[in-house]
């Protein structure tokens, strides 16, 4: 059996560039045989505020469809082969089930999802919404994977209920996959976390740089991370540094450097579906400090959450804004904040940020 990595396209600054690196190794290691379906070389350089390049995406995806078809016209596709695509967002999916359908062959086929039009805070949620060209496309896709794969109990649930109308059902930790009882041979939905297990090595050697009374926003520079709402602490609490990072040019080491020598990692995100950078941020030592909603939710605990309406909108941060001076003037003060960050990595890294959970779905689903 062989698992084939439709994976997405690697950006430097981007996660996805130690995904083009790690996976495949990390796949391996959990006894599956790889093959990845890269789609070449793509702009390094992003839609502004986006996650990739919207024009590179779609060339790039071109390249791995044409990379597919090959591979099936050429026979060497075979019954009980596995396709893993990287970002369910990917129209190719459903290409690949008419060419296994047509050509009978019988394949599996899994994707992680990340965003969609399903959330209104996402790119393709605010510019295009609930136009029915791309809710029908995101069905479509959903129903073309045998395994639906997501980070979060959160992000499920949201998908589940904008795209289907079904009332959230992932409540419970011990809840691991359901079936859409309602529709017969429906796809598979997992919580599996993300397989970033790589990340404990690669931050490892920053955890003990020393802190500045520093405070990072990491995000990128969309409206749906409220980089507004930081700007405003920074005017109204002068005495911290307070650090954009997408506003400089930096590369990977110096991220986490600046990362590591910060006390605080902020967030008021509307949008999130995992929260990477946090995690990230939590393995150095620097305390993450979110709002009580999204996945970050059932993530996080105690004083690392703040009330959701601190950061709900501008309105309501500008009502609740000394709140949140306070709250960021203790959490600066505190001594133990870095020991905490470091604990609370080590129990997030191994339900969020490990893949074990995916890899046994895919060994389970073609044994």
């Amino acid at each position: 059996m062989t698992v084939y990595i439709v994976d997405l396209e690697a950006v430097e600054t981007r996660y996805t560039a130690q995904w083009k690196k790690f996976l495949p190794e990390q796949m391996a290691a959990a006894g599956l045989q790889v093959t990845v379906l890269s789609g070449g070389e793509v702009p390094q350089a992003t839609t502004p505020g986006a996650f990739l390049n919207f024009a590179g995406t779609n060339s790039y995806k071109s390249q791995q469809l044409q990379h597919i078809s090959n591979l099936f016209a050429n026979g060497i596709v075979k019954d009980n082969d596995y396709f893993l695509y990287t970002d369910a967002w990917n129209p190719t999916v459903i290409q690949l089930k008419y060419m296994a359908k047509l050509l009978k062959v019988k394949i599996r086929i899994g994707g992680m999802w990340h965003a969609g039009s399903y959330d209104p805070h996402d790119f393709l949620g605010r510019l295009i919404g609930n136009e029915p060209w791309v809710r029908h496309a995101e069905s479509s896709m959903f129903y073309c994977y045998d395994d639906n794969f997501f980070a979060t109990r959160f992000h499920a649930n949201m998908l589940l209920r904008e795209l289907f109308n079904v009332e959230p059902m992932f409540t419970d930790d011990e809840i691991e996959q359901w079936e859409l009882e309602d529709y017969p041979g429906t796809p598979r939905v997992h919580i599996v976390g993300w397989p970033m297990e790589y990340l404990k090595d690669i931050l490892n050697p920053w955890k003990n740089t020393p802190k500045k009374d520093k405070i990072i926003f990491p995000h990128r520079l969309a409206p749906e991370k409220q980089l507004e709402i930081f700007k405003d602490l920074a005017t109204a609490m002068p005495q911290y540094e307070w650090f954009v990072a997408q506003e400089h040019t930096l590369t990977k080491d110096e991220y986490h450097r600046h990362l590591a020598e910060s006390k605080i990692v902020f967030s008021a995100n509307l949008q999130e579906t995992l929260g990477i950078s946090m995690y990230e941020g939590a393995l150095v030592g620097t305390y993450p400090l979110v709002p009580d909603r999204l996945s970050y939710t059932e993530m996080w605990e105690g004083g690392s959450k703040y009330p959701s309406e601190g950061t709900l909108t501008w309105e309501s941060y500008l009502e609740n804004k000394e709140r949140m001076i306070e709250v960021i003037t203790v959490n600066m003060r505190g001594e133990i904040l870095k020991e905490y960050a470091l604990q609370k990595a080590l129990t997030i890294g191994d339900k969020f940020f490990n893949g074990t959970a995916l890899y046994k779905v895919i060994l389970d689903s073609t044994t």
